[in-house]
Order: structure tokens, then C-alpha cells, then sequence
């Protein structure tokens, strides 16, 4: 991980683009009230505007797999009607964020850390990619297809994930196409191959025992 300082001075920059990324990329809908109360709570204060799921990073070695730390409207519910959330995104040695969507916001990609390749496809098929070094920002527009990789056969990657949304989703292309009971006849015509393949492609997305 980049030293002590420098992953302060990033810190800081990130917090301060996120200011400018909420104005000029906000999709939820406008709120009439300072914050929105869930109706289970019954009393306000500034633990209900705290979140700690990050702490899980603090001296912790990087994960096996690729892995995403999210602090949306499901994890911090202050979130809701505030039109912002955050990922953490970890990229272990030639690992990658594989094709996926937010179909209700942008994301303002920073890499704290390594590098990354990252790309996205625009509605006209273009392919936009780039290679990010510790300290770059990328913009992913919103609801376009798009990935991370860290090419690296050494060293891990860090990078933090800004939305303009409290809850942005993500649609996930492997995932979507073959582990959600699309007929495999029409999986295999649409990708111009054939089922045996389209098999072999879900087998290899099912869950581990």
C-alpha cells in the first residue's frame, strides 16, 4: 500500500472531488427534509450518520480474490435521499472487476494504489480504455458497460469508488447472462455459438461447494 502520507493526501483529494461529483452527477430524486429517518429508528444521533465497514481495511493484507467494500444506502441508510455512496475496490495480482453496469448513476473512479486498465463501451460500441496509476481519477458515465483489471503479476491494487446515487446497483454481464435461467438456445444463438459452450460458461459461474 502507497505510505502513510500519501494515502492521507489522496484521502483528501478523493473527499474533495466527491463534493463536485454529488452536484454535478446527483440522480436520486430531491428530498424535502434535511434526511430521510427509516421508520424501525426511533432516535437520531451521530451514530445513525457513522459508518465503520471500512475499518475492515485497516491493516488488513490484500484479499485472495478481487473484492468490493460498499458503503450504499443498504449498508449506511443515512445514504437515502442524499444521492452519494462509496466502494472500496480491491484488486489482488491479475485480478479484474469483470463487465458491469450502474444503471442509476456514474462512477468517479480513484486509484489509491497500483494500476489499473480500465475501459467502457459507449451506446455506439466504442471501446474507451485507459491505464490508471496511483493517484489518476476515471469517469464511467452512467448505465454504460464497463471493467477494471489490474495487470500487475505483482502487486496488488487499491482503488475508491464514487457514485452519484445512494443506491447506484450493479448489474453484473457474467452473472446476468448466465446464472439467471436464460434459456441456453437463446444464449447460444445470441452469442453465435453453441449450447455445449454456453454450458460450460454457466459451470463455470455456478457457486463453489
Amino acid at each position: 500500500m502507497a505510505s502513510s502520507t500519501s494515502t492521507q493526501k489522496l484521502l483528501f483529494l478523493l473527499l474533495s472531488s466527491l463534493a463536485v461529483f454529488q452536484t454535478a452527477f446527483a440522480g436520486d430524486p430531491d428530498i424535502t427534509s434535511d434526511f430521510i429517518v427509516p421508520s424501525n429508528v426511533t432516535q437520531i444521533d451521530g451514530s445513525f450518520f457513522t459508518f465503520t465497514g471500512m475499518r475492515a481495511l485497516v491493516g488488513a493484507p490484500p484479499p485472495a480474490a478481487f473484492k468490493v467494500l460498499k458503503a450504499s444506502m443498504a449498508e449506511f441508510p443515512a445514504l437515502n435521499g442524499q444521492s452519494v455512496s462509496y466502494a472500496v475496490l480491491q484488486f489482488p495480482s491479475g485480478s479484474t472487476n469483470p463487465p458491469h453496469t450502474h444503471p442509476r448513476s456514474a462512477e468517479l473512479l480513484l486509484v489509491v494504489d497500483g494500476s489499473l486498465q480500465v475501459g467502457f463501451v459507449d451506446t455506439t460500441n466504442k471501446l474507451y480504455t485507459q491505464t490508471l496509476q496511483t493517484g489518476d481519477m476515471f469517469v464511467f458515465p452512467k448505465g454504460l458497460v464497463h471493467f477494471q483489471y489490474n495487470p500487475e503479476a505483482n502487486k496488488p491494487a487499491l482503488a475508491f469508488s464514487a457514485f452519484g446515487s445512494a443506491n447506484a446497483g450493479t448489474v453484473s454481464l457474467p452473472n446476468t447472462l448466465f446464472t439467471t435461467g436464460i434459456d441456453d438456445t437463446v444464449l447460444a444463438k445470441s452469442f453465435k455459438t453453441d449450447v455445449a459452450t454456453i454450458q460450460a460458461l454457466k459451470a463455470g459461474l455456478a457457486p463453489k461447494p
